[in-house]
């Protein structure tokens, strides 16, 4: 959907509540500190599922007794059908590979519109095992693909087949049973594009919703097929898994540089995500009264959050030492919400002097889940018309103070010191992938994609300075014409100028710049936790843990799975 412009005028008119300044939110480190939140898109689309009682059910479920084969869950919304197909197949362990260069999995996926019948289903098993080698039409707006964890599926199927329970603390260690390498959409290989997507399958119109139930579906599979499995191995002894257990398991998440450049090229997008997230905080900080009940849920979650990052197992020793100092500034702010405050901007200034740039954000997440009835609202305009317009009337005088007020921190680079660009972003012509390459050591630059958004403002900068000279009464147009290929970034700056937060703000091209912080951002909107970087260019990370199941739809939810908890941790909080 997308936002109502009355509707969000008004929410823009919110802009003299205290937002946070832009310099400091569009940091790129900072976006790179953020954490999962209310707001965040698996938590929004389960308050939907839940709030709407989607019945999903199997149409189809033939597998044999080791879990391979065919199944077809029908989803049915209120508004719409869809289906959703998976293929399980058998991988040998030397085959089950992470990266993208892949060519088979354990399994593949795609979420279509509509039902299934014999003659589709046949055109999907011919295609979708294929992935980016195979190709699919406009019902389908969403292919995947996910590998068992080698550590914990074999485990847990064993456990039930003998009729124990997996034990929590082994689970802590994975915390899934599968992980996906990759979830296409958007018009990729035939598929439905956003547009479509958007204006006719609205249970689907919020950005990226589709994904995610993808992956919620994912999750909800790997815990059928491991009992699925136990229960045929074993039919004498084997036992369910306790419910409690099975919300703990989440779905796995390997995410690279593929997902980096999204950030850059939709500038409009990713200011609406900010600006929602910032509006929430606002309207906390102005209109979230603090009471004793507040005040003592506050102090739950901060022990929450300190045992969620306890419990997150990485050997990255950057993400260790992360995480050692959350838990520090956590424990520093539970102190601090002993004492007796009014605002919440006594404990925010605090952690802005006190605190590592992650400890800061997940305070900011930590009060937007205190306000439900201030932020959940704001899910609904997350969308935004995607369209950066050139304004050729604008006066270059005008142009010139635009560059100048809003890419000042562009204008504060010296891109002519050593490393500032030393690196360069193509797409690799096998996968049509993302990757790094250096500027100094490598060919290839002249292929390189747009992600320079400083250096291009800069160079767009000095040339209409020298244009400028001459010609001081010009219009855009004129000088446009003059420097055409400078149309895209000049576009680029007059749009973004219209937004509240505008540009992320830092040089992608300089050699000590740390793409793990784009991933981080993005994975944040999407509400993924656990990080485990396993180099500077991707990262492992856990989905859906703690939240609820399929069979929990209908049943009373109180959306309350943020920084969830091991059961048996879960079950103390519940009793303090």
């Amino acid at each position: 959907m997308m936002t109502p412009a009355p509707i969000y005028a008004s929410l823009r008119g919110e802009n003299k509540l205290p937002l946070r300044p832009v310099n400091q939110v569009m940091d790129l480190e900072r976006l790179g500190a953020m954490h999962q939140s209310r707001l965040s898109f698996m938590r929004s689309l389960l308050r939907k599922v839940m709030r709407e009682r989607w019945q999903i059910n199997p149409s189809l479920f033939e597998l044999d007794q080791d879990g391979y084969g065919t199944v077809i869950y029908e989803i049915e919304t209120p508004r719409s059908l869809f289906s959703f197909v998976l293929f399980s197949s058998y991988l040998a362990p030397e085959e089950r590979n992470d990266r993208v260069i892949a060519e088979q999995w354990d399994l593949t996926m795609a979420l279509v519109a509509g039902q299934v019948d014999s003659d589709y289903l046949e055109m999907l098993r011919q295609n979708v095992p294929k992935q980016e080698a195979g190709r699919v039409d406009s019902r389908v707006f969403v292919l995947s693909r996910a590998n068992r964890s080698a550590r914990n599926f074999d485990y847990v199927v064993d456990s039930l087949a003998s009729g124990r329970q997996p034990d929590v603390k082994k689970i802590a260690e994975v915390g899934y049973l599968y992980r996906t390498t990759a979830v296409y959409g958007s018009g990729k290989l035939g598929m439905a594009d956003w547009e479509k997507v958007q204006s006719r399958w609205t249970d689907f119109s919020q950005p990226f919703s589709a994904e995610m139930f993808v992956c919620f579906m994912l999750r909800s599979f790997s815990l059928i097929q491991a009992e699925h499995i136990a229960r045929h191995r074993s039919p004498n002894t084997f036992c369910e898994m306790d419910p409690a257990i099975k919300r703990y398991f989440g779905i796995g998440n390997s995410t690279g540089l593929g997902m980096a450049p999204f950030l850059i090229n939709h500038p409009l997008l990713i200011n609406q995500w900010v600006e929602m997230r910032e509006l929430g905080l606002a309207r906390v900080r102005v209109l979230g009264n603090i009471d004793d009940e507040i005040q003592s849920r506050l102090k739950t979650l901060l022990n929450r959050s300190i045992e969620h990052t306890r419990q997150v197992v990485t050997d990255d020793a950057w993400q260790t030492d992360n995480n050692c100092q959350v838990i520090k500034d956590l424990e520093g702010l539970y102190q601090q919400s002993e004492c007796s405050f009014e605002s919440w901007d006594t404990l925010l200034q605090w952690s802005e002097q006190n605190c590592s740039l992650q400890g800061q954000e997940l305070l900011v997440s930590i009060l937007l889940e205190l306000y439900p009835e201030l932020v959940n609202e704001l899910e609904e305009y997350c969308s935004a018309e995607e369209f950066l317009d050139l304004d050729p009337v604008m006066t270059l005088q005008e142009l010139k103070k635009v560059i100048e007020h809003r890419y000042d921190w562009a204008l504060k680079l010296d891109f002519s010191e050593d490393g500032a660009r030393e690196i360069f972003w193509y797409r690799s012509e096998e996968k049509m992938e993302p990757r790094l390459g250096n500027a100094l050591e490598e060919e290839g630059k002249d292929k390189q994609m747009a992600l320079g958004v400083g250096y291009a403002v800069r160079k767009c900068y000095d040339q209409l300075i020298d244009y400028m000279a001459e010609y001081p009464d010009h219009s855009t147009a004129r000088f446009m014409v003059a420097q055409p290929k400078l149309r895209g970034i000049v576009r680029r700056i007059q749009s973004m100028n219209r937004c509240l937060y505008g540009d992320i703000q830092a040089n992608l091209l300089h050699r000590d710049i740390l793409p793990m912080h784009l991933l981080r951002a993005k994975l944040a909107f999407f509400g993924v936790s656990k990080f485990d970087p396993r180099s500077r260019l991707w990262v492992r990370n856990t989905m859906f843990q703690g939240a609820p199941l399929l069979e929990d739809i209908g049943d009373s939810f109180n959306d309350d799975w943020f920084m969830p908890l091991s059961p048996k941790q879960e079950m103390e909080e519940r009793k303090a």
